[in-house]
């Protein structure tokens, strides 16, 4: 499948864009997975498994912290266009929405002085505090603010921590039994590592994200350790409609823009992509800072999922954004091409 996607993968490997790659391709039943390269560089080289976990960052948010609300909405439980603070009677402003939020159109204003200085509790009344700027519900601007105050969100009506809730109401029901938050220290050498700090640490079983390691168990925006097995558990249930997990018309209606004013190409959570052919359907897609990214068309029961460690040792996000995107592209290509759709 997608030969010259995989031949850029390779290439890109061998460039140093990332040490190491599992990725995975989906067709229908079939799947093909592929691992190369380095687990990790510092302290010693080590080959990547199959089996390794990696920090997928920001994937924390679609994985778990959309599901959780998406089943909610199902329920009767949310109601997308209310106030955040219907729910999270601690948050201030009154004109943010749960759509705002998920859609990325909040213009939340996230500044928060000596930020990463903080303890958990400092930092969560700062997030409370939280105000919109001028463009609310105009403009699209990705910001973590949005899914950990989402996070914060269920836990008010759930009466647990975002971690108890991820376990219980994501990883346990759809069977991801690799996936974990907050990894034990023997557990720790089964994982990826990520950046290595000035100071010489090197972020293994740690979580990347600053915010996210300051918040601990409280974290909806990032904290998911997981690997190619359990996210195509994940995806396959997407691509099956649901499958007892989300209804069908749940999925449909991701497939569509969700923004307020239906322009900024967002989706509940997810971002939109769009196939190159004469169609241009919508594809589901979201990214993890530290290396890794999903891409799913439930229409075409296809999906692309993709996990490195580019982040280590060393952050080089522009060089490995414009590499991504390029990886991206050629994927959508073969794809259009696969299906007999080019334009």
């Amino acid at each position: 499948m997608y030969s010259k996607t995989k031949a850029l993968i390779k290439k890109q490997l061998n460039e140093g864009v990332f040490p190491g790659v599992a990725f995975a391709f989906i067709e229908k039943e079939k799947i093909e997975e592929i691992v190369l390269g380095k687990k990790m560089l510092v302290p010693q080289p080590e080959e990547l498994q199959k089996n390794s976990l990696f920090d997928v960052a920001s994937l924390t948010k679609v994985v778990c912290t959309t599901s959780v609300i998406l089943r909610l909405v199902e329920q009767g439980r949310l109601d997308l266009d209310a106030p955040l603070k219907k729910y999270l009677s601690a948050f201030e402003n009154q004109q943010i929405t749960l759509r705002h939020l998920l859609t990325h159109t909040s213009d939340i204003q996230t500044w928060i002085e000596n930020r990463n200085q903080l303890n958990k509790e400092e930092l969560k009344k700062a997030y409370l505090k939280l105000q919109p700027g001028k463009n609310l519900g105009k403009v699209v601007q990705y910001t973590d603010a949005g899914t950990i105050l989402l996070g914060f969100m269920l836990e008010e009506i759930y009466q647990k921590t975002a971690v108890e809730i991820f376990y219980t109401e994501v990883l346990a029901p759809l069977g991801m039994k690799n996936s974990l938050f907050l990894p034990a220290e023997k557990i720790k050498s089964k994982i990826v590592p990520t950046e290595v700090l000035t100071d010489g640490t090197v972020l293994q079983g740690i979580t990347h994200d600053p915010k996210a390691r300051i918040l601990k168990e409280e974290a909806g925006n990032a904290g998911l350790f997981t690997n190619l097995a359990d996210l195509e558990i994940f995806a396959k249930m997407y691509l099956a409609d649901g499958k007892d997990y989300l209804k069908k018309e749940t999925i449909a209606l991701l497939l569509t823009d969700q923004t307020p004013q239906h322009d900024g190409k967002r989706s509940l959570g997810w971002d939109l992509k769009y196939t190159q052919d004469e169609q241009k359907r919508p594809l589901l897609f979201h990214t993890g800072y530290t290396g890794t990214f999903l891409l799913l068309d439930p229409n075409e029961n296809s999906g692309f999922i993709f996990l490195s460690n580019r982040v280590h040792p060393h952050d080089n996000r522009s060089l490995y954004l414009a590499k991504r995107d390029e990886i991206l592209a050629l994927y959508l290509k073969e794809k259009a091409h696969k299906f007999r759709k080019v334009v």
